[in-house]
């Protein structure tokens, strides 16, 4: 006879023991709430930093809306300020140079004060004397002008410079001041008579202008020594009829 089938075996493996089987009832959703949990406990982490980096960003921003602002502010003022600074500096360039034109008025007006003054340098000086009279015999004995010219010539003043001092073995210088101009002239031409000697007859200027004298002289005698004609003026320089001007020697005319 043939083999009867077989039949089939009454055990069977539960779902549960076979390799890839289902899992039980409500394990899967279990998982995934978990895994949505974590999720959203991250996701609230992210928020929250995202909101702190918001904060920061909104202080940022509005720290730099306020430096900005401060900035634009300050820039006015800084505009405001060098609109007053070149206020001031103008001002005080103003007042400068009405100080200077001021200061040259007064060295001016000295200047004509003192016209038709001579200063006599070398005259020996005694314990009492008229310098009048001693002035007269030195126009006599060294300038050699004739009785009747010294005779003809009045003088407003005549005094020596600067207070007598026992120590000094120079004599004082005489100033005399002329009641005219022309015979001021005429005394001062005859200075060429000193040529050589401890005497000299000068014009009478401001310590000043002398001082800017002094510094011409030697500016004259290059000129002159180049073939050039310089005449000093007061306190100017005339070369060849050209005013000379030079910033670092005659600032005074700038």
């Amino acid at each position: 006879m043939g083999k009867s089938p077989k039949t089939p075996n009454p055990k069977r493996s539960r779902p549960e023991d076979s390799p890839g089987g289902i899992s039980p009832p409500g394990t899967d959703i279990k998982d995934i709430l978990e895994s949505i949990y974590k999720r959203l406990i991250c996701l609230d982490g992210r928020l929250a930093l995202v909101e702190v980096l918001h904060k920061e960003f909104q202080a940022i921003r509005e720290s730099l809306e306020f430096s900005q602002n401060q900035i634009v502010s300050l820039v006015t003022e800084n505009a405001t300020l060098r609109e007053s600074v070149k206020t001031l500096t103008d001002g005080v360039s103003q007042l400068v140079q009405e100080n200077k034109t001021m200061k040259e008025t007064i060295l001016d007006l000295q200047a004509r004060s003192m016209r038709d003054n001579l200063v006599f340098a070398g005259i020996p000086e005694k314990s009492e004397e008229d310098p009048e009279e001693a002035v007269r015999a030195f126009m006599a004995q060294q300038l050699k002008l004739p009785a009747d010219a010294i005779q003809n010539i009045t003088f407003h003043r005549v005094h020596r410079l600067g207070a007598k001092k026992p120590e000094n073995r120079r004599p004082r210088p005489i100033v005399a001041k002329f009641e005219h101009f022309k015979q001021k002239e005429q005394v001062k031409g005859r200075g060429r008579e000193l040529k050589g000697t401890d005497f000299s007859v000068n014009d009478q200027f401001p310590r000043e202008i002398l001082d800017r004298r002094r510094r011409l002289f030697p500016v004259r005698r290059k000129f002159i020594d180049e073939g050039c004609r310089a005449v000093i003026t007061v306190d100017k320089l005339f070369v060849n009829g050209q005013l000379y001007r030079d910033q670092e020697v005659t600032p005074w005319l700038y």
